[in-house]
């Protein structure tokens, strides 16, 4: 190919300027892939209708305020709009999706990018609008699965069936750990187009500073100390955090928890510590920007994720890449990213007890900071880029030979 590979990158799961944390892995993914070189892209990232940008409206306010276009570390990005539709949503969301973003992605070839290749990121209901935008531009479509999509969502009649039919129309899926391609393979898809490409982690961005200095300049203190991040919904799993706090009282009266997130889920965080009897030991940090995050891991003795569901939880990786060790719920991808005790530990049971005994039995193996640091330092970025490429540029190759013949 003469001139460089061009994809077109499709997902609602994309930052913007009004929401720069919203899908920061799939970016975080398209910026290491670009720095191979060799390679140009635009991202058509729809946002959900929203009449007002009043404030009052949270996090939908943010949608309406995100611009239609703008430029993020010099990437075009496009945000169309399109409308979700309440009680129905789940099932037309696809279709209403492909509708109302296809004027962006002709919009794209009109002004003279021929992309080579759609890459889809969330598979429900991304990867189904995206199957129908790529029958519509005849182009070759990969479509990645990050999580839910995955192992929430098919236990829906109809969406599973959409999926289905999408990584069927796909010319390759891909996973962001091996579980995920599974599920693919039990809906019948052949394994020569399932790819498992693990996410890396920004080693410059996630490394370790002095815990100390960090507690002294964050204002906290624990012993342990640790720390929990991500949304504030149930499936984060929170809640089981703040139990395992409580549980551990009575072997480590100084224990402490730190909560980083925002969402739903805060009031109901805070009355269940005072209804453990930790609220002193519980602090809520709201969100934290992903470039001041490895303050807070270098200050924690162990970073807690009691999640439900995850396909390759991000933070496992940043934490151990400032040196913290992890404990985290036994399911899916984590036990490919945490895979020696070395470095954290990995828990069955989904409650604080079960929790809090993990914690204890990881400080009493007192994991060394710069062996963790160096584990995490075998997930950088560089294999998962050169493995894109290296997929993009046969379905581009494969789809040029088409044309030739057409």
């Amino acid at each position: 190919m003469s001139r460089p590979l061009r994809t077109l990158l499709f997902s609602t799961l994309y930052p913007s300027s009004a929401r720069p944390v919203h899908g920061i892995f799939v970016e975080t993914r398209l910026r290491e892939l670009l720095a191979q070189g060799g390679i140009e892209t635009r991202v058509v990232a729809p946002v959900p209708w929203f009449p007002s940008t009043d404030p009052q409206h949270g996090e939908r306010a943010a949608m309406a305020r995100t611009p239609l276009r703008e430029q993020r570390h010099g990437i075009d990005v496009r945000h169309p709009r399109y409308p979700l539709i309440p009680k129905v949503g789940m099932t037309v969301t696809p279709a209403l999706l492909a509708l109302w973003a296809r004027p962006a992605v002709q919009a794209v070839l009109d002004e003279g990018f021929d992309f080579d290749v759609i890459d889809a990121h969330y598979y429900y209901p991304d990867g189904v609008a995206a199957a129908l935008l790529a029958r519509h531009f005849r182009k070759p479509l990969v479509i990645t699965a990050r999580g839910t999509d995955l192992n929430l969502i098919p236990q829906y009649t109809l969406p599973r069936r959409m999926i289905q039919w999408a990584a069927r129309q796909a010319d390759a899926s891909v996973g962001v750990c091996a579980a995920l391609m599974d599920v693919l393979g039990e809906l019948g898809i052949e394994p020569a187009r399932l790819h498992v490409m693990r996410n890396g982690v920004d080693l410059q961005r996630f490394r370790p500073l002095p815990p100390a200095q960090m507690r002294a300049e964050l204002g906290i203190d624990g012993a342990p100390l640790l720390l929990s991040v991500g949304h504030l919904i149930e499936r984060k799993g929170h809640h089981v955090a703040i139990d395992a706090v409580a549980a551990l009282q009575a072997t480590h009266p100084g224990a402490r928890l730190v909560i980083a997130g925002e969402g739903e889920e805060r009031e109901r965080l805070l009355q269940r510590a005072r209804e453990r009897g930790v609220a002193d030991q519980v602090r809520l940090v709201g969100s934290v920007p992903n470039t001041e995050l490895l303050r807070w891991y270098s200050a924690a003795d162990a970073l807690v994720l009691a999640s439900s569901r995850e396909g390759w939880a991000n933070v496992l990786l940043e934490a151990m890449a400032c040196g913290t060790p992890v404990v985290a719920t036994r399911i899916w991808g984590t036990p490919e990213v945490v895979a020696t005790d070395a470095v954290g530990r990995l828990v069955a049971e989904r409650s604080g007890a079960a929790f809090a005994d993990a914690v204890r039995t990881l400080l009493a193996a007192a994991p060394d900071r710069a062996a963790v640091r160096r584990y995490a330092e075998g997930f950088s970025w560089e294999a998962t880029s050169q493995a894109q490429l290296r997929l993009f540029h046969t379905l581009a190759g494969a789809q040029a030979g088409v044309l030739r013949h057409v």
